[in-house]
């Protein structure tokens, strides 16, 4: 929010007027004293959210492509690079 602040401050009309720009400790300070503590978290659910669909996204779309990988012969299951039995394959 404190970015937000900064990044949206207004542009001057005219190329002949002056308006002083406020730096990061300013706009937190002004946060802080309008919105409290709770302001400084703003917009962090959406955030979260995205993150999260964004994230299972990612998952899925992996464990897809490993499965149609496997389906189709490319790699197997239990396939080891150094031609060693995976932890878990031994039958006891």
């Amino acid at each position: 929010c404190v970015r937000a602040g900064v990044q949206g401050q207004l542009i001057p009309p005219h190329a002949n007027e002056i308006i002083q720009k406020q730096g990061a400790y300013h706009v937190l300070k002004n946060l802080w004293l309008t919105k409290g503590f709770w302001g400084l978290y703003a917009g962090v659910g959406p955030s979260v959210a995205r993150a999260f669909l964004v994230s299972g996204s990612r998952f899925s779309s992996y464990e897809g492509v490993l499965w149609l990988c496997r389906w189709s012969g490319l790699t197997s299951a239990g396939e080891s690079k150094v031609g060693e039995e995976g932890p878990g394959a031994y039958d006891d």
